[in-house]
């Protein structure tokens, strides 16, 4: 008896990879997803951080994805409150900068307008002398823009649809990479390596979907043979973390000379993000690391706007991911296109191929539906659209009700520390309690590894959430590496080693 058929086979455990799998399993396909690495160990992990509609893409004339991303942000807030949650961009302006006064009011007006808004603020104009805004910034900025959008932890919404697409029924098969794909007798057949274990794994599916991000146009040379295969533009974008450099709540949007922009944005409560950058990218996407140029440009350019500079030494931490954008031509990095193309190969016939090209965070859920659209003509629809009035697991508490979802946490465990409690909620929403069990006090939560980080958390995370090395926890499910010490680190790293991957 040869191996299981399944509808789909999907490469690749980024946040488009993950989407597809969890849309096309609670349509009703069979469904099967594998990722080389950690779910969100690349691009999906590397991003600004935000669930916005692109307000500098309007200077580029992208009305189409712009309002569909605009549509989509209370429709993903909604989804998963726990780790999407709406933030304030202040736009500092002075005479004579970059943009034009009239420029900046009318693309937030078409921002405010083109589609979705219902439950954010409006924009609206602060006076810097006055308003706690203008604080930690130099004097020049007398006036400012303020507009909505929304922030997310990327790495956790990638694990979470993954979750979901399990508990719906797909088969994930992490840190699996596929070897080699061909069509035979109208079926694909996946021959796959467990990077772990070392142990070969043989597949059969109806169609193939390659959602592999950066390395998409490889899998297409090396899984399919086509030596030719040239998609997607790398480029490199890098983040910077440093100590705090404001109070406020808010995050700021900043206009440089050559015409990028950056944000710096309020991080795990004690940091500020700093990011990102625009630079072609042409070593292998594995290899990403910040350059010596990249932080002084984004600590320059910070430091243009606050009192107080941002100096390299300020850095706590790093992060750099490369995007892989659909290659339009363009002629700088910054104006390729952040819009997504899906194609493909083989429609009409038997063992059809997708090829998922570029797309963003906020554009996932969109992409996956128009993927289903195309799976749909090419092996017949099964079920219809459904994730929109969905939630993410332990997202399914009302939009505005995180307050009220950590006092709930508080009164189950009154053990719980305030800041540990919302940051439980902030990571699991409603399947804290899952995590927590019986716990009647921090011993019952088993081994303290640093910061609030306890046994019991690592253990759901390896149970449920795939984790598997110290970094999976510390960096992607959590951000417990920016406290606990390279000591504290390694001390999990051992632990977790000496445990076996129990996640289905």
């Amino acid at each position: 008896m040869g191996p299981e058929i399944h509808d789909i086979f999907v490469i690749g455990g980024g946040i488009n990879g993950c989407g597809i799998a969890r849309d096309a399993v609670g349509r009703g396909y069979s469904v099967a997803l594998a990722e080389m690495n950690d779910f969100a160990s690349g691009t999906s992990s590397g991003a600004t951080k935000l669930i916005h509609g692109g307000l500098r893409y309007l200077e580029h004339y992208e009305f189409r994805l712009v309002r569909e991303s605009l549509m989509e942000r209370e429709i993903l807030w909604a989804m998963a409150p726990h780790i999407i949650w709406p933030l304030r961009f202040v736009l500092p302006y002075h005479k004579g900068g970059i943009r034009p006064a009239w420029l900046i009011r009318l693309g937030l007006f078409l921002y405010d307008h083109l589609g979705g808004r219902k439950l954010l603020p409006a924009t609206s104009v602060l006076d810097m002398r006055k308003d706690a805004a203008g604080k930690p910034l130099k004097a020049l900025f007398t006036r400012a823009f303020e507009y909505s959008d929304g922030w997310v932890d990327d790495a956790r919404m990638v694990v979470l649809n993954a979750r979901d697409a399990a508990d719906k029924g797909a088969t994930i098969l992490p840190r699996t990479k596929v070897v080699s794909a061909r069509r035979e007798n109208g079926l694909w057949h996946i021959d796959t390596i467990d990077t772990v274990t070392g142990r070969n794994g043989s597949h059969q599916a109806r169609m193939l979907v390659n959602a592999a991000g950066p390395w998409v146009d490889h899998v297409i040379r090396s899984a399919f043979g086509q030596n030719e295969a040239h998609h997607v533009r790398l480029v490199q974008g890098s983040h910077i973390i440093v100590k705090k450099k404001f109070d406020d709540p808010r995050a700021y949007f900043f206009q440089n000379p050559d015409n990028r922009i950056i944000f710096a944005i309020p991080y795990e409560g004690d940091f500020t993000l700093i990011g990102t950058t625009d630079r072609d990218y042409t070593a292998d996407p594995r290899d990403v690391r910040i350059s010596e140029e990249e932080t002084v440009y984004l600590c320059n350019a910070a430091s243009e706007y606050f009192k107080e500079p941002v100096r390299p030494e300020d850095i706590v931490w790093t992060y750099s991911a490369v995007r892989p954008l659909y290659d339009d031509g363009a002629s700088k990095a910054q104006e390729a296109t952040r819009d997504y193309v899906l194609k493909i190969e083989g429609e009409g016939g038997a063992a059809p191929l997708l090829n998922v090209f570029g797309g963003k965070l906020t554009t996932y859920r969109r992409l996956s539906e128009h993927a289903l659209e195309k799976i749909g003509a090419a092996i017949g629809v099964k079920g219809a659209p459904w994730t929109a009035k969905s939630n993410l697991p332990g997202g399914d508490f009302p939009v505005r009700g995180y307050e009220a979802e950590v006092a709930k946490l508080k009164r189950r465990y009154p053990f719980l520390a305030d800041t540990h409690a919302r940051r439980l909620v902030r990571r699991y929403g409603t399947r804290a309690e899952v995590l927590l069990g019986d716990a009647r006090g921090p011993e019952d939560l088993g081994r303290l590894f640093g910061g609030d980080l306890y046994e019991a958390e690592v253990t759901y995370l390896v149970e449920h959430e795939w984790a598997r090395h110290a970094d999976d926890v510390l960096w992607r499910r959590t951000k417990d590496g920016l406290r606990l010490s390279k000591e504290q680190a390694q001390s999990l790293e051992e632990y977790m080693a000496a445990r076996p991957a129990m996640a289905g």
